[in-house]
């Protein structure tokens, strides 16, 4: 595979408004430089992916648009507003929400706690009753405290937590890592789900053959930044190659 290729639809891509867009970000865990030149853009509606090797700067790159990494240098534009060097809560407020791999449960609280505690950004949020409708478990679960839920019950419950503050640019952290099949199925659902509703979705996943399942297009990233852009059916074509290059 040639990495310095870009791919006709990422040139058309290019030419085009975008939800999301960083450019040339650069940044740093200390002295450890992470992020090289990160570029890409995501667009309204879509569901786009982070494909890469572990420690590529796939959570770095999350992790940075949120503004709990900052970003040394590089723009970094939700909508027409430049978010880099704002304060997590602040682009949070703007409606970019963010489910990290660790799920960020409020073990203490409970489901029902942990659901109405998040403020409410935008119009459209999920009401509590569309939640429950969707995630019995978690209607069932409502008094019970975090700790007492399952890996798949605390990422529904994160995913839920978010869609109820009607942020409509959502970034996901491996949402299935470490799931049961039937589980990764009701997220592969949900995450259509969100699209339909309109909601942009921007998707670090390490399971190709998911990603390929909800996704419109894939950004492979190396070294902190991205070397690909390539369309879901690219990827399908060459899958072998890239779980390959992915060494998964």
């Amino acid at each position: 595979m040639k990495c310095g290729r870009t791919s006709a639809l990422s040139q058309r891509i290019w030419a085009a408004a975008a939800v999301l867009e960083l450019r040339d970000v650069h940044a740093y865990y200390g002295e450890s430089h992470i992020l090289h030149g990160m570029s890409l853009r995501v667009e309204q509606g879509e569901v786009a992916t982070l494909v890469g090797r572990n420690g590529a700067g796939k959570t770095t790159t999350l992790r940075t648009i949120m503004g709990i990494v900052p970003a040394r240098s590089g723009t970094i534009v939700y909508g027409e507003t430049p978010i880099a060097g704002l304060r997590s809560d602040r682009i949070a407020r703007l409606g970019i929400g963010y489910v990290p791999e660790e799920r960020g449960i409020l073990s203490t609280l409970t489901v029902f706690e942990n659901l109405t505690l998040a403020p409410i950004v935008a119009p459209g949020g999920w009401e509590l009753e569309r939640i429950f409708e969707t995630f019995p478990n978690l209607k069932e679960r409502a008094k019970a405290p975090g700790t007492t839920l399952s890996g798949g019950e605390q990422q529904m419950l994160a995913i839920a937590r978010v869609l109820r503050t009607g942020a409509r640019l959502i970034l996901l952290d491996e949402p299935t890592e470490g799931l049961a099949p039937a589980i990764v199925d009701q997220i592969g659902a949900l995450i259509r789900t969100m699209k339909a509703d309109g909601v942009t979705i921007l998707l670090v996943e390490q399971n190709v053959r998911f990603a390929t399942s909800v996704a419109d297009r894939h950004h492979i990233v190396a070294h902190g930044t991205v070397v690909q852009t390539l369309a879901n059916s690219e990827v399908i074509a060459r899958e072998t190659e890239l779980l390959d290059l992915l060494g998964v």
